[in-house]
Formats: C-alpha cells, structure tokens, sequence
C-alpha cells in the first residue's frame, strides 16, 4: 500500500486494496516544529484475514500494492498483523494528499498551525452514495463491523479543536466508526481540525 494512503484518508485505498474492513487504521500527525511533521499510519489486520493474504503471497499472487508493502510489518501473537508507515519533513514534502483536497496545513500565529482535514468526500470515496443491492450492503456491513479509522493530530499543545483533546492538551483525536461512515450516518462535521502550537 502506498504512503498515498494518508491523504485520502485510507478508506478509499482499503477499498482499493481489496482488504475492505478487515483492517483497523490509525493516522497520526506529530507537529514538530512550526513547518515540519511526522505522520505515522499504522493498520492493524485480522488474524483470518492476514492468513489469506499470506497464503496469497505464498504462491506468488501478491500485487506490489499488497499490505505493508511500504511499511514496516510485524506479526501479531494472535496472528494479526500490524503494518507501520512512518513520513516526516516539511509540510509541503509529506505525503497527506495536500493535491487532493486532504490534509492541510496553514499558519495561524507564531508558532501555531492548524491542521484540518476535510470529511465530506470521505462518504463518497466509500460508496456511501452509491446504490448497493441488499446482498453487497450485508457483505459490506460484515466487512465494516466494528472496524475503525482514528485521526491524531498532536503537538506541544492543542489550543483550539473540534475534535477530542486529551487531558494533557498535547493530542487531539476523532475516532470514526467506518460503518456508520457507509451508512451516511457518521455525523462528522465538514472537516477535523486542530491549531497546534509547535514544539
């Protein structure tokens, strides 16, 4: 999976991938100075379905754009998988889809950033508009069921957000629950977004 994942908020390229729900994603975004950031994903994969994706990978059918083919992976006592992709740099040089409509970063006073991704593609780029015949929506709710997406944003401190901050004001996090995603019925506003002060 390519580091592309972060801009598009993942759930388009899990689609994409053929893994669908069967994987819980975590995006995480480190304000490090006033113009850097480190972004880390980290996509945690069923035990049943890593075994396929193994077994796949066995006898040769595994495409370049497989599970963690860019990360780091590590397999889980359960036999789960975790898949780690770690960027950092400059704002412009990271790879959080800026081009498309994802993730940006804007200054907002000295030493601040605000940091906003907006939400209301995110609905389409699943199907959640599309027509489904009953047979495709239950395979897809049993795909989806309790699977997550998280979005973190952090920094020396989190000043203003509309997301969940932490007791410490250093981390501010949505959790996004992927099938009422599907479902239309999410109830995200237009988009996340956290000001940061920098280290």
């Amino acid at each position: 999976m390519s580091v592309k994942l972060f801009g598009k908020l993942a759930a388009a390229a899990l689609l994409a991938a053929g893994l669908a729900g069967c994987i819980d994603v975590n995006i995480d975004v480190a304000i490090t100075s006033p113009s850097t950031a480190q972004a880390t994903m980290t996509q945690v994969m069923s035990a049943d379905i890593y075994s396929m994706v193994k077994m796949s990978a066995e006898s040769g059918q595994e495409q370049d754009d497989s599970f963690c083919a860019e990360g780091e992976l590590t397999e889980n006592g359960d036999g789960s998988a975790t898949c780690i992709i770690i960027e950092e740099g400059n704002f412009a040089d990271l790879d959080l889809g800026q081009d498309e409509g994802g993730m940006s970063f804007t200054q907002a006073g000295p030493g601040l950033v605000r940091v906003a991704l907006p939400t209301a593609d995110m609905q389409a780029e699943l199907g959640a508009e599309d027509d489904m015949d009953e047979q495709t929506r239950q395979m897809v709710e049993a795909f989806f069921e309790g699977r997550t997406m998280t979005i973190g944003i952090s920094g020396a401190e989190i000043v203003e957000t509309n997301m969940t901050i932490s007791a410490d004001r250093t981390r501010a996090e949505q959790v996004i629950d992927m099938l009422a995603l599907i479902n239309g019925d999410a109830g995200l506003p237009d988009e996340l977004f956290a000001v940061v002060r920098a280290p």
